[in-house]
């Protein structure tokens, strides 16, 4: 490791760090309805909408009327994802002439863009035209976004409220989130990466002539209005195939720094979201340190695991070190432009979010250093996390620490104010253990099935870890993945597609009944024997429940990946 790149990944937090209150307080008044710069020009536009489609904004939806709206509108919105995949060729804005997308594979893609995870078994300059592009993925990235916020918002309501029947109403909080937060960042952001070199057009793609006289031709299109919100978003799906690893997604390290940003931003700023409606700030920033934590520790360790590079290309006689003339380390699958500490710091992002976005190779990564994005999505992508989601899971495994707290100290735990009871802690147990149960069973489905195994492209410890990296990518609804997994098949187009509908609302609908819960309590008085939730001492708490719970869940098939792996390869059986 160096001191510059370690400069620039304090360079990154400090940023983080500085824009979490702002853009906390700026959210917390939107999903109030508090007026905001911006109501003058937005508000007859999003009563408009309320209008059109029947909504009244002042009526209060139980859990189950939030959670069957939410179900609904991703229900629709994957039935005409699902009908634009399948008719393109007979739709608008395709200059390029592409056809129809095969039936698994437009299952597989709708079913990837309403939840979230944007999982992507297709190259997209050479498979989906511009209206699909914009019209369909790009909406989606809107929209799944902006209902992830919606449910973090109904479960903190779960905490701020008392004697309530209500959460919220999900059309309300859906609209206002797309509106006066998504939208604007997003136009203000586009245009500068518009100003950076990004494609924005409708052109055809370019013909051009190399200098040795060969004819290629350039894929273009509207790249920067997707490039924005799929990272905002925390959404991951790029225009091109080597998503923000090519350099019209990605152009520079300024562009590269800004998409780091925005992928933390809104989870970032959902805690201080989290501390103001509870009437707390304290809670707000302990759970942002507890996630800080977490995410310094995992990028540091990518860092120096890439930074060291494979000692059995050391033991070649490759000088690996870093120096004025190289970057030293592993650089196999790496842009030169980013280097090792952007590259180890971007897959520790994107994968601590529901984002999935990548500026480098994971599949070439060091056992270790690629041991920390798998990590980190099966831990839930509670580090910041997704848009919405990784704050509501976050907030499960505080219930679950709570709930142990109370049991070292022999009475009722609280959270917030809240008794956590019998009711609360099986919903959040339910919602936790679906993740596992769907990535270790369609793994184990995976490894059994010879056609399943026959798309991996290497063997041993790093093939299994490429199908379970796949099947923790698709439940963690984060999309990236060991590329070395051929995912275009009918069994992982389908089995993929189940695993990311687990992934998003087998741990949704539990999560909502919590929430549900919450809100029909009363607040309770602190106390002398209340356990505080606002300090070092549950930052600890917090921390080692997260990590007891997820390696309790997942040891035994991460040490038959990348741990076995990493061994090999030190005493030189592997590469």
């Amino acid at each position: 490791m160096t001191a510059n790149g370690l400069l620039q990944i304090a360079l990154f937090c400090a940023i983080i760090l500085l824009i979490t209150r702002p853009l906390g307080g700026y959210m917390t008044r939107v999903l109030n309805g508090d007026p905001v710069w911006l109501t003058p020009v937005l508000r007859p536009v999003e009563l408009l909408f309320y209008r059109l489609a029947g909504v009244d904004e002042k009526s209060d939806q139980h859990w189950l009327r939030y959670g069957a709206a939410m179900l609904f509108f991703s229900l629709a919105g994957f039935s005409l994802l699902y009908a634009m995949l399948r008719f393109q060729a007979y739709l608008p804005f395709n200059p390029q002439g592409f056809g129809n997308v095969d039936p698994l594979l437009a299952f597989n893609t709708a079913i990837s863009f309403v939840t979230n995870t944007n999982w992507q078994n297709y190259g997209g300059e050479t498979t989906l035209s511009y209206f699909t592009q914009m019209a369909g993925l790009t909406v989606h990235n809107f929209v799944s976004a902006a209902t992830g916020i919606a449910l973090s918002v109904a479960f903190i309501r779960g905490f701020a409220r008392v004697s309530a029947n209500g959460i919220g109403n999900f059309w309300v909080d859906l609209t206002r989130t797309t509106l006066y937060v998504l939208l604007p960042l997003s136009i203000v952001v586009g245009l500068f990466f518009i100003w950076q070199g990004m494609p924005q057009t409708l052109g055809a793609y370019v013909d051009a002539t190399t200098l040795e006289g060969a004819h290629q031709s350039i894929a273009v299109g509207p790249v920067a209005s997707q490039e924005v919100i799929k990272m905002l978003g925390t959404n991951g799906g790029g225009f091109f195939n080597a998503n923000s690893a090519h350099p019209f997604e990605n152009p520079n390290a300024l562009t590269n720094l800004v998409q780091l940003v925005l992928i933390f931003s809104i989870g970032a700023a959902l805690t201080n979201v989290f501390g103001r409606m509870v009437g707390n700030e304290r809670q707000g920033w302990t759970l942002f340190t507890a996630m800080s934590v977490l995410f310094l520790a995992g990028a540091l360790i990518a860092y120096h695991f890439e930074a060291v590079g494979n000692p059995n290309v050391t033991s070649l006689g490759v000088d690996q070190a870093a120096s004025a003339l190289q970057a030293g380390g592993n650089m196999e699958g790496k842009e030169v432009r980013f280097g090792i500490a952007n590259s180890a710091l971007f897959a520790t992002v994107t994968t601590d979010a529901s984002c999935g976005a990548i500026n480098a190779w994971h599949d070439s990564f060091t056992p270790l250093g690629g041991l920390v994005p798998l990590l980190n999505m099966q831990l839930g992508e509670i580090i910041f996390g997704g848009a919405g989601s990784g704050l509501y899971g976050m907030l499960l495994f505080a219930i679950v620490g709570i709930f142990i707290c109370g049991l070292m100290v022999g009475r009722t735990p609280e959270y917030i104010g809240k008794k956590i009871e019998a009711f609360d802690v099986k919903m959040t147990a339910l919602a936790i253990i679906c993740l596992p149960f769907s990535i270790l069973g369609f793994t184990a489905l995976a490894t059994a099935l010879p056609n399943a195994v026959a798309s991996i492209a290497n063997q041993g410890p790093h093939g299994f870890s490429e199908i379970l990296y796949a099947f923790s990518s698709a439940t963690g609804n984060n999309g990236s993945a060991f590329g070395g997994l051929t995912g275009n098949t009918p069994f992982y187009n389908v089995t993929l597609g189940l695993a990311m509908t687990i992934g998003r609302f087998a741990m949704i609908v539990p999560m909502l009944a919590v929430a549900g819960s919450l809100a029909r309590k009363r607040k309770i008085a602190a106390s002398a024997g209340t356990f505080p939730t606002d300090g070092a001492l549950w930052v600890s708490i917090l921390v080692a429940v997260i990590l007891v719970v997820g390696g309790l869940t997942f040891f035994p098939a991460l040490s038959l990946g990348p741990i076995v792996e990493h061994f090999s390869m030190l005493n030189g059986t592997l590469y």
